[in-house]
């Protein structure tokens, strides 16, 4: 009995011990250290199979890899992209995004397209992964010039006197559906119906005589 006694207020000392230790991760003592089941959601590569842009990964993930510019760096992000987050910058947004910045390329990642409403196109220094045919053609007419990305490395491998641009990426239509649901107070989501008129959607939640008003 002494044995077992001695035993058990040994064992109970030394929790008692261990319970007033300041463990020096304190309350993290339980998170898993190694991560090991910790997984990585950004991309570590582009998941087309396209060989142009396979090989401007490649380009780009040697630069940022030898340079210290972080310009690479996120040129390489954008690269890995979808083409959700590669949206369209079109040509009256790109002469307004630079119109204070002379003498410097402007870089996007993604498609250059052209804005119809657009007069005059001023003389532009772009470098694109696609520029459209309507806005190649319009932007040569202007005196400006065209690059691709490889042309750019080439160019300012540090990116030096570039602007990278991008366009708005909740621009898409299926964007404007997103949110709360359709008819709850104070919601501006957009509804997805068959027609805008008389018979669609009146009711509830679009008259102040029928409950409320957004």
């Amino acid at each position: 009995m002494s044995g077992s006694s001695s035993r058990s207020s040994r064992f109970g000392a030394s929790r008692m011990s261990f319970g007033k230790i300041d463990h020096p991760l304190g309350s993290r003592a339980a998170i898993d250290l190694a991560h090991k089941h910790v997984k990585s959601k950004n991309r570590s590569a582009p998941k087309s199979d396209n060989v142009y842009l396979l090989l401007l990964v490649k380009l780009f993930r040697f630069l940022a890899r030898r340079t210290d510019s972080n310009f690479n760096k996120v040129v390489l992000k954008r690269l890995y992209m979808s083409r959700v987050n590669r949206p369209p910058v079109s040509l009256s947004r790109l002469a307004s995004l630079t119109r204070n910045i002379s003498g410097n390329t402007a870089v996007v990642i993604g498609t250059i397209t052209d804005d119809e409403r657009m007069e005059v196109v001023p003389k532009l220094s772009v470098a694109a992964l696609h520029v459209t045919k309507g806005a190649r053609a319009r932007i040569l007419n202007a005196g400006g010039e065209i690059l691709t990305l490889d042309q750019l490395a080439l160019r300012a491998p540090t990116g030096s006197n570039c602007v990278l641009l991008r366009g708005k990426r909740s621009a898409r239509e299926a964007v404007k559906h997103f949110g709360r649901a359709p008819g709850t107070p104070n919601s501006h989501t957009k509804p997805y119906v068959r027609s805008k008129g008389r018979k669609f959607e009146r009711a509830r939640g679009r008259r102040a005589s029928r409950g409320y008003k957004n």
